[in-house]
């Protein structure tokens, strides 16, 4: 029963997928071609609309197959057409489901930075170029060792993105501890958090950098799995009961919007500490909504 399960959850999403990647595609290369900058942004919204349609289909199902029951506490009210940079912590790809779930058609949908290599990924990276999500090398620090002309890349292609989500409504998502948590990695890194990894501050300096006086505020979102970090397939087979969901808004900090972090050590050292302050205050929200 569960494998005839799965298998008619995924080939409904996978029909979903399809349904809607296509037009959206056909759309963004009718957009590429109009030669008035005016014609194109009007396509910007359909583009949105078919990204939102695909989501809804995905929350019903969600809905539909599955008892997980998502808890959600919003600090604030949420705009549909503002300019938020969301903070998240990063535990499984469940997260982006229950993400979209959660805040779809409630903020602008949602733009991700994504590891390039994922453009390759059938129908669903062709879909993310159409969306004008960036797409980031990541480089190590020893391949900028070995190549320091890469030292910039990322950085460039963040200020790239930013510019386009200046004309349009978006929500820049930031998984800021950069990976999935894992008890190993959390080893690795010392006690310094209980449930979470370190930040890492870069990406977010970038984008206060390039949209910092365009954002209308910081989402800080924190999400916790009180029966323990699931994966993608115990979503779908129904072994998720329950998901916490806190929302706070957060003020931009305006010492923080137009420093070099790159070059300026005092500055650098200042972001950091706020970053570190911010996930604290995350850290102590994981341990009440694991405990709630």
């Amino acid at each position: 029963m569960t494998l005839l399960r799965l298998f008619l959850i995924f080939l409904l999403i996978a029909v979903s997928t399809v349904t809607h990647v296509v037009p959206l595609l056909a759309a963004a290369l009718l957009k590429a071609v109009l030669p008035i900058d005016a014609l194109r942004r009007r396509f910007d919204a359909l583009l949105t609309g078919i990204a939102e349609s695909w989501i809804g289909v995905n929350s019903w199902m969600l809905d539909r197959f599955t008892h997980t029951q998502v808890d959600v506490e919003v600090d604030g009210a949420l705009l549909a057409d503002g300019h938020y940079l969301m903070l998240a912590n990063h535990q499984s790809w469940v997260d982006i489901v229950v993400m979209q779930k959660v805040f779809n058609r409630r903020i602008p949908l949602m733009r991700f930075f994504l590891k390039r290599q994922l453009i390759w990924v059938p129908l669903l990276g062709l879909a993310w170029w159409a969306l004008d999500f960036p797409f980031m090398g990541r480089y190590t620090k020893k391949q900028i060792a070995r190549r320091p002309e890469l030292a910039g890349r990322d950085i460039a292609a963040t200020r790239r993105a930013c510019e386009k989500f200046r004309a349009i409504p978006v929500t820049i998502v930031n998984f800021v501890e950069g990976t999935r948590f894992t008890p190993d990695k959390h080893a690795r890194q010392g006690e310094t958090y209980r449930h979470l990894l370190k930040p890492k501050s870069g990406g977010v300096a970038f984008v206060l950098d390039a949209m910092g006086q365009g954002l209308h505020a910081i989402l800080d979102v924190t999400i916790a799995y009180p029966a323990g970090r699931p994966s993608l397939m115990d979503l779908l087979a129904d072994r998720v009961p329950t998901v916490r969901l806190q929302v706070r808004q957060r003020a931009i900090p305006e010492t923080l919007v137009g420093g070099d972090y790159q070059n300026d050590r005092a500055f650098r050292a200042r972001f950091q500490q706020w970053m570190n302050s911010v996930w604290r205050d995350k850290d102590t929200e994981m341990e009440r909504l694991l405990a709630k």
